[in-house]
């Protein structure tokens, strides 16, 4: 949109051809109906930490090889996760917004089942990618042994069935493109349901199941999103949400397919850089043994529980930007951008309280071994600090994502990417420093992509003052 279509679009306020829906999201007062659109989002939310959380403790029931060897494929696996809702995702919720918010229903509807498309593609490519390559991946992180082992099967199972991970996060970003958070929430809460369920008892074996180890945490993640993806498909195609899918919509547009990509490419690489610096702060933790590693991986569970419930917020925000901004409402797009950065920074500072006040507490969660609890407690106190800065900076990145900017989030990823791996691989392998000096570089360089994130966002959030209601 042109900056003289925006004036026009803005003088004459939202366009009429929207449904009550859409037009919540245009004229509601802000902060009000973002915490309306983003409380559905924190019961969803609430699975996925439970799921981070549950499924991390009933492998560490097995043992620390166990927890080690899927320690190393989580990382690859919340790319999926991370790149499917945040990436490709964000792009679906994003165009679909914008469509909607200019009133163009059919547009929605054509990028939402591109959305489904593009879910099959990634995951196909994926797959077969980890399956062909993940014990060299795994050898090269540094397992060996019956932690390798372990990667390998897990990882085998997980990602051959990797398309339901995919199908799962698109369309529910599909669905909360239309500013509708319950419906996707439901389903993910649903899935997770299900795993909680089948973990104990496929994991540990329990009545007639024989214990399967991680064969059976594997094959109840699949079911998790599974049961997510069958409901959220099912939602759109009954045209329950504001249009339904019918098969013209699966006939290939490229403007469909640029729609999601011109946002999503970017917010995906941006996702691979984030877990590319937890891999490799992984691979760097594992110089110092497998008590180290699977002290990280417990460790970083908490930093990662942070950024589904912040989704939480910034699913809410995308929505909400991308349909104001898609009907030229610039001032309201500010005081979204403020509202969900707060937001995002209180839930920042509780999961800093867990981290400084409660580092053992959090790792015996995990396993009772003295040198993994030590280890996981010493990155905790060291991140524990950033976490609050860490979540505004999360928040400003949806923000961007809403009105279409992934560059500049992408360049303060490959900052902290940067940081994390070189300063972090000068001190464990250069400078004889140990667990503790490498989770104060991973802290340095979390803080240095927070405050790149602020750089790049300054003309959003201080160009001129909002003057919508917060």
């Amino acid at each position: 949109m042109s900056q003289a279509e925006t004036t026009a679009a803005a003088a004459s306020g939202p366009p009429e051809a929207v449904s009550p829906r859409t037009r919540l999201l245009l004229e509601g007062p802000v902060t009000p109906t973002l915490l309306r659109l983003a409380f559905p989002n924190f019961g969803e939310a609430a699975a996925r930490v439970a799921f981070i959380s549950f499924d991390a403790v009933f492998i560490g029931w097995i043992g620390t090889d166990a927890l080690a060897g899927v320690s190393l494929v989580f990382p690859i696996f919340l790319l999926m996760q991370t790149m499917s809702a945040s990436g490709l995702g964000a792009g679906t919720a994003a165009s679909i917004g914008a469509a909607l918010g200019a009133g163009r229903t059919r547009e929605a509807a054509g990028i939402a089942a591109h959305a489904v498309m593009l879910a099959l593609i990634v995951a196909a490519g994926a797959g077969a990618i980890m399956i062909g390559l993940g014990p060299e991946i795994f050898r090269a992180l540094g397992a060996e042994g019956a932690a390798l082992e372990a990667a390998v099967t897990y990882s085998a199972i997980v990602f051959g069935g990797i398309a339901l991970v995919w199908l799962m996060n698109l369309t529910a970003n599909a669905v909360r493109g239309m500013g509708i958070m319950t419906v996707p929430a439901g389903a993910i809460v649903a899935g997770e349901a299900v795993h909680l369920m089948l973990s104990p008892v496929l994991i540990l074996g329990l009545g007639p199941f024989e214990p399967m180890g991680v064969v059976g945490a594997a094959i109840a993640l699949l079911a998790t999103y599974g049961v997510g993806a069958l409901i959220l498909l099912v939602y759109l195609f009954s045209g329950r949400g504001l249009f339904r899918l019918t098969a013209a919509d699966f006939r290939p547009a490229r403007r469909h397919f640029g729609a999601i990509l011109k946002i999503g490419v970017l917010a995906s690489l941006n996702t691979i850089q984030l877990q590319a610096t937890f891999l490799g702060l992984t691979s760097l933790f594992a110089l110092f043994g497998p008590a180290a590693l699977a002290g990280f991986g417990a460790a970083n569970r908490l930093e990662l529980l942070q950024i589904p419930i912040t989704f939480g917020v910034g699913s809410a925000v995308i929505a909400m930007i991308a349909t104001n901004a898609g009907a030229g409402l610039q001032d309201r797009v500010r005081a979204i951008a403020w509202a969900g950065c707060g937001i995002s920074a209180l839930i920042g500072l509780v999961f800093a309280g867990v981290a400084i006040l409660l580092p053992e507490g959090w790792m015996r969660l995990f396993s009772d071994e003295p040198a993994v609890v030590a280890a996981g407690a010493a990155y905790l106190r060291a991140m524990g600090p950033t976490l609050p800065v860490m979540g505004f900076a999360f928040g400003l990145f949806f923000a961007l994502l809403g009105v279409g900017s992934a560059i500049w989030p992408f360049l303060a990823g490959a900052l902290r990417l940067a940081l994390a791996l070189g300063v972090g691989a000068l001190v464990a392998q250069r400078a004889g420093g140990g667990i503790d000096e490498l989770s104060l570089a991973a802290a340095g360089a979390g803080l240095a992509f927070a405050a790149a994130m602020v750089l790049s966002g300054r003309r959003l959030l201080w160009s001129r003052a909002a003057s919508a209601p917060a």
